[in-house]
């Protein structure tokens, strides 16, 4: 790594965890996401939205950043704000993560909550988004990024793309979480330029209405769309194959089982889209190589994935379904760990 002088200089280049392998060579790869800088994804479309207003004129010198965020876009902004100049608000709920919250304290963002209740912690997505406009129309020197709308966000993940395909022959299935639409579709579009389009698999809770179906409330944290939101541009229809939900006590079991099986601290929508993956991995074509983008690290679900007495009052505490997770684990487990295995 060369000598840098700024954070966002750290973006990209995150590594690949090989986490599952059929015995018909399929492979399940993770790109590690939790290796940039925040521990998110999320700021490589947080510092594209920035280049992209500078550009358009929309954010002059001392310009004020507004954005409705659950934290990981948050804490991208609050990078990019920071090291240009700028006011940064973030339009928040009690849903989010507090350590999140904090940590763009700490960088100088001003939070500003839909709700004063610190109890009532049900994700508020629609009120955030609502809130955030009227304040940046109200705000001459202010821009409302509005992440789920805007095109630089999916464009923030061609780096991801061509990433890949640095590290690989190809990519044979994209099967990721849909929060805003921008890692999957944007990673997506790229392969497709670059004529190594992939079967793109999406993925959302249980309640989300994305793809369809009854929406109700869950507890994966930055992905999905809840009922009364608007589903964003940034999810393309056009690129998606296939879309799947999966439980909060399903994503939940299976960011547990990892990290206990492997020592793997992945988030909650990571685990959902895993889960997706594990379940099916023998119906892919045998070789194929199939790849999930870990957005975040579950380090910041400490006081919420990871904690029993958190997980058991919102009853998505499951030891059978955290079983059937590292059963699938030991079944699938890659040569190189079992090679480890047997040398000891």
């Amino acid at each position: 790594m060369p000598l840098v002088t700024r954070v966002t200089d750290l973006i990209g280049n995150t590594p690949l965890f090989e986490l599952a392998a059929t015995t018909t060579g399929t492979r399940l790869l993770l790109k590690l996401e939790q290796f940039n800088p925040t521990g998110a994804a999320k700021i490589r479309m947080a510092r594209e939205m920035v280049l992209d207003a500078e550009r358009r004129g929309l954010l002059s010198d001392g310009g004020h950043i507004i954005e409705s965020t659950s934290g990981n876009t948050g804490l991208g902004l609050a990078v990019v704000a920071a090291e240009r100049g700028y006011r940064f608000t973030a339009v928040v709920d009690h849903h989010a993560c507090k350590d999140k919250l904090r940590a763009m304290q700490a960088m100088g963002t001003e939070l500003v909550y839909v709700a004063d209740d610190g109890d009532d912690d049900t994700l508020a997505t629609s009120a955030r988004e609502d809130l955030a406009e009227e304040m940046a129309a109200a705000r001459p020197d202010a821009y409302f990024t509005e992440q789920h709308n805007n095109d630089a966000n999916a464009l923030g993940y061609y780096a991801v793309a061509d990433e890949l395909l640095s590290d690989l022959e190809r990519v044979d299935i994209l099967l990721s979480a849909v929060g805003t639409g921008g890692s999957l579709f944007g990673t997506a579009r790229r392969l497709r330029e670059l004529g190594r389009p992939a079967r793109v698999i999406g993925v959302e809770p249980e309640g989300s209405i994305a793809f369809g179906g009854p929406g109700g409330p869950y507890w994966q944290s930055g992905t999905g769309t809840p009922p009364g939101a608007t589903i964003g541009t940034a999810v393309d229809y056009s690129l998606l194959d296939e879309g799947v939900k999966v439980s909060d006590v399903a994503a939940f079991a299976t960011a547990r089982a990892v990290a206990r099986k492997l020592g793997l601290m992945i988030g909650g929508s990571a685990g959902g889209s895993v889960h997706a993956a594990l379940a099916r991995l023998e119906e892919f074509p045998p070789g194929s190589t199939v790849v999930t983008i870990v957005c975040d690290g579950g380090e910041k679900y400490l006081d919420t994935v990871f904690d029993d007495a958190w997980m058991s009052e919102r009853d998505l505490l499951d030891e059978s379904a955290e079983a059937e997770v590292l059963a699938l684990l030991e079944r699938y487990a890659p040569a190189a760990t079992e090679n480890l295995v047997g040398a000891r």
